[in-house]
């Protein structure tokens, strides 16, 4: 009688490392959790757009004897062609192109004549202080972003 020389794998053996694989994957989606990897990329893209919008209008307002640009008032306004237009202000010598929202589509605002929405608000408080901000942040942020100085 010859004896069977079986080489390879049973089901059983091949459903338990499918198995096993699995989980290790399930584990590793969970602890790397892409949507809200996008979430913080979007909230850090955020705060980068409202210290370099800050600092635009206070090189702005260097260069004017203080003067701020026109359109930023006491109320917080959207930075948009009908809210607070700082546009062509600050577009043409302080910073290359007015940032948008992460959550909006296409790229930055260049051309003012355009109409267009950044979704981040400006406003002036009585001592003169700007402030920044970025209302649509993600659910990981207990509150908006904003600089004021």
């Amino acid at each position: 009688m010859k004896k069977l020389n079986n080489k390879g794998f049973t089901l059983i053996e091949l459903i338990i490392v499918i198995g096993i694989l699995a989980i290790l994957l399930a584990i590793v989606l969970i602890a790397i959790n892409p949507a809200r990897q996008f979430k913080q990329a979007n909230d850090t893209k955020r705060r980068s757009d409202v210290v370099a919008l800050l600092d635009a209008i206070h090189q702005y307002a260097a260069d004017n004897k203080g003067a701020i640009p026109g359109g930023i008032t006491g109320i917080a306004t959207n930075i948009a062609t009908a809210g607070a237009d700082i546009c062509d202000d600050i577009t043409t010598e302080y910073i290359s192109a007015l940032p948008k929202d992460p959550s909006l589509t296409g790229g930055d605002v260049i051309d003012c004549t355009i109409a267009y929405d950044t979704h981040y608000q400006v406003m002036v408080d009585t001592d003169g202080r700007v402030t920044v901000s970025a209302p649509d942040t993600s659910d990981l942020l207990p509150a908006d972003i904003a600089v004021t100085r």
